[in-house]
């Protein structure tokens, strides 16, 4: 009995570590790359267009399965990531400024630089420049699991410092997707969509606290946002956003939900997303494949770009005096931890499908962020692995 005590023990451990959703993420893809590379490819393409229905009579929602998975679960995955943000700006990483101005500013050079690398590769293409956001993505669970992997060998305070560059970067992207990937604007849906973000602030600002009423007009907001031709995942980080940090009986929605979703995003929908997304064919793949504009500006900006603008930035702020490097962290860890910060995976895919439609260059796109985060790992595990630091002091 002692025995089976012990061994749920650590299943639930296993479970709890966060390299556990890096490694979920990995085996989804992997699984994947091996359906469509050992005979299976129809079968997974097959699967991917199945098609889902959502409502009653006229009021239908009819998508594929791989369009469900992107629009619609995915809005699940950003909604979590707006809770996860107001829980940082709040009472987390963000609620002070001494806390938040490196990270900040070390985000902002991880944007700047590999959006930079690849526009540069891909000047003189029209057809390819559109995907300059790809490489300036970090994937949370991938990069964080990934640190996790490496024990002891990094200092904790690394992982916050990675932790609250990932929330700026994440912040970013969602920015950059209402900008610069939206396309054919319904009036009508537009209108609709910020009438129920709007309810939602008023019913926030006059202390609401009905959770239920939050994700019916929030689902509403979702599905008005996904008819207008903005990406349907914005609502979701609207609606976390806005989802009350505190009740006046001192208990608190915003970590209630941010608990009772985790094991969701984390055990399903990002690995279906990867699954979904990471079916790569091999066949005819070369060196002059790996050579085209599109991956080639996907992994220098990745593995180049990402540590070459957060050294740049980190470089600057602890040179000025305007920041310090984290306690109990080296030069060595700091370029470590940039490299990780390339790992592009779930972010960089999610970018890559909304910047390029077709086929072709969607596979480049798959080529560049696996092969740009595999070697960011590597770089981030080649630099960190030499030592031992004292994590209980």
């Amino acid at each position: 009995m002692r025995q089976n005590s012990k061994s749920l023990s650590r299943i639930a451990q296993f479970i709890e570590h966060e390299a556990t959703g890096g490694l979920l993420l990995a085996c989804a893809a992997a699984f994947a790359i091996l359906l469509v590379n050992f005979g299976l490819e129809d079968t997974y393409h097959h699967i991917l267009e199945e098609r889902v229905r959502i409502g009653v009579g006229d009021l239908t929602l009819d998508k594929s399965l791989h369009h469900f998975i992107n629009d619609g679960l995915m809005a699940v995955f950003f909604f979590l990531v707006g809770l996860e943000i107001k829980r940082e700006v709040l009472e987390g990483n963000l609620s002070t400024p001494s806390q938040i101005v490196l990270p900040a500013v070390a985000a902002l050079g991880g944007i700047i630089v590999p959006s930079g690398i690849y526009a540069w590769v891909n000047w003189n293409n029209a057809a390819t420049l559109g995907g300059w956001a790809i490489p300036a993505a970090t994937d949370i669970a991938f990069a964080l699991g990934a640190l996790a992997l490496l024990g002891n060998r990094a200092p904790l305070s690394l992982k916050i410092f990675l932790l609250t560059l990932a929330t700026f970067d994440d912040l970013a992207a969602i920015i950059i997707i209402a900008l610069f990937y939206t396309s054919g604007l319904s009036l009508f849906a537009l209108i609709g969509g910020l009438a129920c973000l709007a309810a939602l602030v008023i019913y926030n600002r006059m202390g609401g606290e009905s959770i239920g009423i939050y994700i019916l007009v929030g689902l509403l907001m979702w599905l008005f946002v996904l008819k207008s031709g903005v990406h349907a995942t914005l609502a979701g980080v609207a609606l976390g956003l806005l989802i009350p940090l505190k009740r006046k009986n001192d208990s608190s929605p915003l970590h209630d939900l941010e608990h009772a979703l985790h094991p969701y995003v984390k055990f399903a929908i990002l690995p279906l997303f990867a699954f979904a997304n990471a079916g790569l064919p091999l066949d005819g793949f070369s060196w002059a494949n790996l050579g085209a504009d599109v991956p080639l500006g996907i992994i220098a900006g990745l593995t180049l770009g990402k540590p070459g603008g957060i050294m740049l930035a980190v470089v600057l702020m602890v040179a000025t005096g305007l920041a310090k490097l984290p306690q109990g962290v080296n030069w060595r860890y700091m370029l470590g931890v940039s490299c990780l910060a390339g790992i592009g995976f779930t972010m960089s895919l999610f970018i890559g499908s909304l910047a390029f439609a077709e086929s072709e260059l969607g596979a480049q796109v798959r080529v560049g962020v696996v092969g740009g985060s595999l070697l960011s790992i590597l770089l981030g595990f080649l630099i960190m692995w030499p030592g031992k630091v004292d994590n209980e002091r």
